[in-house]
């Protein structure tokens, strides 16, 4: 167990509408504020209540084996070792009226960035809220995405170091990296050197010993990358009944089978469904973030490496439904393979899988599987109390720090400039526009060309004085470096190397620095509807 936690009992919050973030898209900002512009392309609005009950009574009524489902995570959680308040939850899916609430992620190194953990606690609180709200047995499912072969997406952590300096962690190139799935990689020695090279990068801390602990135990040489990914957030937040799923399990095939045989028998399908919703979208000012070609088959063949389907066959189809441990989904079918095992009434999603997902209604209808809500994941940055002193007594926006310049600085440092030298610079730069205008009006009298020679003077005039700006600028920012230094830390923690933190930094960083206080003050006190994000404070 993690040493008990010194924070404090509340959280500190501060609201910021995603409407305001440039990198979220339309779709995204839509579908949290206006969703009667997308309800054509989702099952329903997961803001109101009846959609909850509709998407309850429809993943209860569809047939699925619930005791081979319980039996196959009963045995990947005894693999890892998970706790056996993970282990109980499992057991619950054998009930025909327990439902699922599932979000998943790639096998990110050390678990991924922040959002993967937002990821995980999103779809808990909704667990909590369906079991509260409509008395039925809820339970919280992750998927493991571990079959796409690109190892490079996943073989890296971030951290920030004492300093604030964003630091990344790799864990090398075992055998089969970047040629087989993620899922059949197992880690070598060079993970040792992974680990302690972030136990190096992550300031010492009482937790420190904890958490380093906890990633040896689960990335060890020998284990599967898969493994590692599940073992760790297992133990981070298995206790509170989160139950991993290894999607890539040879055993959890045959429960699809049929959902990949009807992949081969219609080809092109799935693909065409998707296209034409795809085009729904951007007639409606949307983008369609898959575009299949015609006559594709949504399929990947696992043989030594992953390869697409591409020539659908009688031998083909009779390998699917013989083997069904050769094949994987892609990224369309992957979500209707996911609700044919899970009685999933709704899926977390990030704002970019929110896209694709909108293309495939048409594709659950033609499966006859269910079509879940979706819901946007719960967006947080995490910043110290003097980050959230700077930005709240400034009125700083947070999005104004992700430029790599110190525009907002200059800005505030103005702000803070003594009125008489703001006013008697204004006064300068109006009294030499008038003295100099006044000026070109009479040179003309003797000689009509002195004007532009007059025009010239004065524009050199403003350029002087907008160079002693900057000068006075920056004499205010060697004067204040109390504020520059606020500046500074507060960007550094919010968008380190220019991007969001949730998307940069591993939550390993977080859980080092706040112990068990992070995961419980972000899943009882960090709201889950959709539309805002939230600067916190734990």
């Amino acid at each position: 167990m993690l040493p008990q936690s010194g924070v404090s009992a509340t959280t500190a919050r501060l609201p910021i509408d995603i409407r305001r973030f440039p990198w979220i898209r339309r779709l995204a900002a839509d579908y949290a504020f206006d969703f009667a512009r997308l309800s054509a392309f989702f099952a329903g609005n997961p803001a109101e209540r009846p959609a909850w009950s509709d998407a309850i009574a429809r993943a209860q009524r569809h047939p699925r084996d619930r005791a081979a489902v319980a039996d196959l995570l009963e045995a990947q959680q005894r693999r890892r070792g998970a706790p056996p308040e993970a282990i109980a939850a499992a057991a619950e899916l054998r009930d025909p009226q327990c439902v699922a609430i599932v979000t998943g992620q790639q096998a990110g190194l050390f678990g991924g960035p922040l959002f993967t953990l937002l990821k995980a606690i999103t779809a808990m609180r909704l667990a909590d809220r369906v079991r509260a709200e409509h008395g039925v047995p809820a339970v919280t499912v992750f998927w493991i995405d571990a079959e796409d072969h690109d190892w490079d997406e996943v073989k890296a952590c971030r951290v920030l170091d004492a300093e604030l300096h964003l630091r990344s962690i790799e864990a090398g190139n075992p055998t089969g990296a970047n040629e087989r799935p993620v899922s059949q990689v197992t880690l070598d020695d060079s993970i040792a050197r992974a680990l302690d090279a972030i136990e190096g990068a992550l300031q010492t801390t009482g937790f420190t010993p904890d958490v380093v602990d906890r990633l040896r135990q689960a990335y060890r040489p020998g284990h599967g990358m898969a493994d590692a990914f599940g073992a760790l957030l297992e133990s981070v937040l298995g206790p509170r009944g989160l139950i991993l799923y290894d999607a890539a399990d040879p055993a959890a095939k045959p429960l699809v089978a049929h959902v990949f045989a009807r992949e081969v028998e219609r080809p092109g399908e799935t693909a065409r469904l998707a296209a034409e919703a795809g085009e729904a979208l951007a007639s409606q000012g949307y983008h369609a973030q898959v575009t299949p070609h015609g006559g594709s088959v949504s399929l990947f063949h696992l043989n030594s490496t992953r390869e697409p389907v591409r020539a659908p066959d009688a031998a083909l189809l009779e390998e699917v439904r013989r083997h069904p441990e050769r094949f994987s989904p892609n990224v369309l079918l992957r979500p209707l393979v996911q609700d044919a095992i899970f009685p999933t009434v709704c899926y977390v999603a990030g704002p970019n899988e929110l896209a694709y997902l909108a293309q495939l209604r048409r594709v659950y209808e033609a499966f006859g599987i269910p079509m879940p809500l979706m819901q946007q994941r719960a967006s947080a940055t995490i910043v110290d109390s003097n980050a959230m002193r700077f930005l709240s007594r400034h009125e700083v926006a947070l999005e104004s720090l992700r430029a790599d310049d110190e525009a907002v600085l200059n800005e505030l440092l103005e702000a803070q400039l003594p009125g008489h030298v703001e006013a008697a610079l204004e006064d300068a730069a109006l009294s030499a526009d008038a003295r100099m205008t006044e000026l070109a009006a009479h040179v003309t009298e003797i000689d009509p060309t002195l004007e532009g020679a007059v025009r010239s003077t004065l524009s050199r005039m403003q350029d002087d004085l907008k160079k002693l700006h900057g000068k006075i600028i920056q004499a205010a920012k060697r004067k204040d470096e109390t504020l520059r230094r606020q500046f500074h830390h507060a960007r550094a923690q919010a968008f380190p190397g220019g991007h969001p933190q949730e998307r940069q930094v591993g939550f390993v960083y977080f859980l080092n620095k706040y112990g068990p206080g992070l995961v419980d003050r972000l899943h009882d006190e960090l709201p889950v509807e959709m539309g805002t994000h939230w600067v916190v404070t734990i």
